[in-house]
Order: structure tokens, then sequence, then C-alpha cells
């Protein structure tokens, strides 16, 4: 079954409403400029909460960063106490690579060229790690890193698929589409954030984050 992330969570009752529905990973964005952004030491507050009452249940936490430096990452990495680190950014294949298998690469390719070249770029400092993704992809927008609500490209997503051992898919991505997604492409992981939200990207809604999860496994039951 694909690994869902519900990313740009901010507050404990969407951590905990994501965690009960069945969301492998929960992103918190730490970008700045985003309308998702949560600052670290409310991050810091939520992670511990959602681990005092989930313990072994918790997802696993992933801050979503964009062109920080190498002692940023880490500080709030240790600050939050993430468990992976995502760089959606215009990072260099040597920063991910420093970061020694804590993190994964986002790319947002305009093409089937250029997303193999960015995935051939990258696979040395991928994380080997399988409870994580290899590489996410987005959708490419030219002034976004993300969240913008727009489907990567199907022809994109099965060329990366087949370099890449665990593909996670973002973009555009809602509880109406997931699983033709996952049916004709059956990607390790998919990613939601403004696809479960009712106009306010400080929320998610409860019902379609369920629904999202539901959607997306059910469609990986018809290819098994």
């Amino acid at each position: 079954m694909p690994q869902v992330k519900i990313c740009g969570v901010t507050t404990l009752p969407d951590a905990l409403a994501a965690a009960r529905a069945g969301a492998a990973f929960i992103g918190l964005n730490f970008y700045k400029p985003g309308p998702r952004y949560i600052e670290p030491a409310s991050a810091a507050a939520l992670a511990a909460a959602l681990r005092a009452q989930l313990a072994a249940h918790c997802p696993l936490l992933v801050g979503v960063f964009v062109n920080e430096t190498k002692a940023e990452l880490q500080a709030i990495y240790d600050q939050v106490r993430l468990d992976f680190l995502q760089l959606s950014g215009d990072e260099p294949p040597e920063l991910l690579a420093a970061l020694h298998g804590r993190a994964f690469k986002a790319i947002r390719p305009k093409s089937v060229t250029e997303a193999l070249a960015l995935a051939a770029s990258h696979a040395p400092g991928a994380t080997r790690d399988e409870r994580a993704p290899a590489l996410l992809l987005d959708a490419y927008h030219p002034a976004l890193y993300g969240g913008t609500g727009t489907p990567a490209s199907r022809e994109v997503v099965l060329a990366v698929k087949a370099l890449v051992p665990r593909v996670m898919v973002a973009g555009g991505l809602t509880p109406a589409n997931v699983a033709d997604l996952v049916a004709a492409a059956n990607p390790w992981g998919v990613d939601t954030a403004s696809g479960v939200e009712n106009g306010n990207p400080r929320r998610k809604d409860h019902a379609s984050m369920e629904e999202f999860i539901k959607q997306a496994k059910a469609a990986s039951q018809t290819i098994l």
C-alpha cells in the first residue's frame, strides 16, 4: 500500500487526526514565506505532544525546508526531533549527501528529461532508509516550492519510478483523484497538503484526510 504523507500540518488536533486516519508521515513546513509555516518552537511542542499521546504509533515527522543551510537544518532537526528532512528548494546534491541519510530531495521537473537528470544527480545522496522515500516528485511551478495544488505529470511519474526505488508523488492530489494515480502508477507513497483543506492552508479537514487515505489504500488493493 502507498505510504501517505499529510503535509503542512500546523496544529496538534490535525496531526492526531492524520495519524488516526492512517498517515505514515506528517510534514511540518519550515519555509517562512509559505502559508503553512510553523515556528520551530511550536513544532517541537506539537511533536512532543503527538509522541506522548501516540507513542510507537506516532507517524514519522518530516521537516520541509527550502534552501536552508546545513547548520539550520541540523538545529531544527535536533530541536523538533524530526525523523527526516525534506529538501524542497534548489539544494545541491552535495548538501543531501552531507546529511548522511536523514534527508530526501523533492524535485519539480519541467520534463521527463529534466526529471531523470535530477533523479540521477541526487541518487548518490538519497537515504537508504526504507522507511522514507528516496525521492519526492512534485509538480513543476515557475515560482512556488510545492503546495500549489497542481498535478504532477503522469509521464514524469512513471519515468522517475522506473529509475528510483521509492518515489513519493505530490502535486494536486485529493480524495477524488488519488485512486487514479495509485492505480496508474503505483507509487511508493503519496503526499497531500491543499488537497485535504477547505480553503484554509493552516487547517486540515479531518474527513478529507480519512477519505484520501481510504482511497489511496483501496486503489492499491486493486493492483494486488
